[in-house]
């Protein structure tokens, strides 16, 4: 396991190079630029604007660019924003903890829900609750996430006014400890729901087919042949194989809501990353822009190994077959 875990984790570094190689040079070669809307002025404008080329070096090739910021970046060095001049880290790390907040209880809630949603759906293939579970599953997988924000919007805030419609708090009220704990999640509770349920919707239906497979397997005949309780048949051997391919899903399911944030954070204000990336994208503010997408990059990468890893260790057949 020891020997896989390192290949694995050693693998994962040349394809990160690659990938922030990749999106660099797919920034690089959009049009525009962060000093296009002022070309054109002539004379003393056009003089300032060769001087900022040089002083960001973008008047270096583009490998060069790359080899420049990729050195930067190892060292901590993430550049500046050339629309505020606030250093990147620090304005990702600022809006850092509202995506984190929003990502993280849509995945928690959606682990909770989907292996006894999925689980419950196989055990009672073909009844009402299978079929109740399925329907609501493929109903929240035809639904496009920006028109259930907008009808969760409209029903909950809008027409009902239980829930606040925009932002993470109100900031005339003067909240501590528990109570601000509450009222952020006052907040949070239209965003959340709308990402939990839309992850739930697509996975729910794989994890009862990943279930349904396992159910049919060889060893499970054998080991209720035994006369085990059907919860230790369930629980102890259907459940750890049947949640392999499901732990892939949910590894890939934080850097798919990580990027799906730019939806929501835009509906709903919120002032997380994904509302910086678009606001970056508008005045094309490329240092911002490559800082997001690096470490979007990572999540991915960083995703696969951890399912990877995951995989391993609830199948230690998958780990002793890569040796």
């Amino acid at each position: 396991m020891f020997r896989y875990s390192l290949r694995r984790i050693l693998g994962s570094i040349p394809l990160l190079v690659l990938i922030t190689a990749f999106v660099f040079a797919l920034l690089q070669a959009a049009p525009g630029g962060p000093l296009s809307t002022g070309e054109g002025g002539g004379g003393t404008a056009e003089e300032a604007m060769s001087r900022m080329r040089v002083q960001w070096g973008l008047d270096q090739p583009v490998h060069l660019q790359f080899v420049r910021w990729l050195g930067q970046l190892l060292q901590g060095e993430w550049g500046s924003s050339f629309n505020s001049g606030q250093p990147v880290l620090e304005l990702i790390l600022q809006r850092l903890p509202a995506t984190l907040q929003l990502t993280g209880l849509s995945l928690l809630l959606s682990m909770v829900l989907v292996i006894p949603l999925g689980t419950l759906a196989a055990l009672r293939k073909r009844s009402w609750i299978d079929y109740a579970i399925t329907g609501v599953s493929i109903s929240g997988i035809s639904m496009p996430i920006f028109w259930l924000a907008l009808m969760l919007l409209y029903v909950f805030s809008f027409n009902l006014g239980w829930l606040p419609s925009a932002g993470l708090g109100d900031i005339r009220a003067s909240t501590e400890g528990w109570a601000a704990v509450a009222e952020r999640l006052r907040y949070l509770a239209l965003p959340v729901t709308c990402f939990t349920l839309v992850t739930v919707a697509g996975l729910v239906r794989f994890m009862r087919g990943s279930m349904l497979d396992t159910l049919d397997q060889d060893y499970i005949r054998t080991v209720r042949s035994k006369g085990l309780p059907a919860r230790t048949v369930i629980g102890k051997h259907a459940l750890r194989n049947a949640l392999i391919p499901v732990v892939t899903m949910f590894a890939m399911e934080l850097p798919r809501l990580f990027i799906g944030s730019v939806v929501i954070e835009t509906i709903f204000a919120l002032p997380g990353v994904g509302r910086l990336f678009i606001d970056s994208v508008q005045v094309r503010d490329y240092p911002v822009l490559m800082g997001i997408l690096v470490i979007a990059s990572v999540l991915v990468v960083v995703s696969n190994l951890v399912a990877d890893l995951l995989c391993g260790w609830l199948d230690p057949r998958i780990a002793l077959g890569k040796e």
